[in-house]
């Protein structure tokens, strides 16, 4: 009980990191400060789209799912979870490119804005 709790813990928290990595640049019309966590971890989720790596909380999040006596799953977090409901074929080099792209034209938006709202 205990691993599934963590498993699904880790699986949270995975989901909220790609939500900031997404979204966090709006943190900054509250902190000045928050660029400076959010952009690298945009970096990170750009690097990991755009490299077809696997982000390390996958295997945990398995490992863990394995010791509850579950089954993990192979393939990333977006594949597994998220493509499913974006994208009804498999994971592809050129899905993870568009999603890296993504990450990058959603967060250049959000700070072009912050940087001209500032500068008003």
């Amino acid at each position: 009980m205990l691993f599934r709790l963590l498993a699904d813990a880790v699986l949270l928290i995975h989901l909220a990191f790609i939500v900031f990595a997404l979204f966090g640049g709006l943190f900054a019309l509250r902190w000045r400060w928050a660029p400076l966590v959010h952009l690298p971890a945009a970096a990170w989720g750009f690097f990991v789209e755009l490299t077809g790596r696997i982000c390390p909380l996958t295997p945990l999040e398995n490992a863990l799912r394995a010791r509850a006596g579950q089954v993990g799953y192979s393939g990333s977090f977006i594949e597994h979870y998220l493509l499913p409901l974006i994208y009804p074929a498999g994971l592809t080099r050129d899905v993870q490119s568009l999603l890296a792209g993504i990450v990058v034209l959603v967060n250049v938006a959000i700070y072009v804005w912050l940087f001209a709202r500032r500068r008003r």
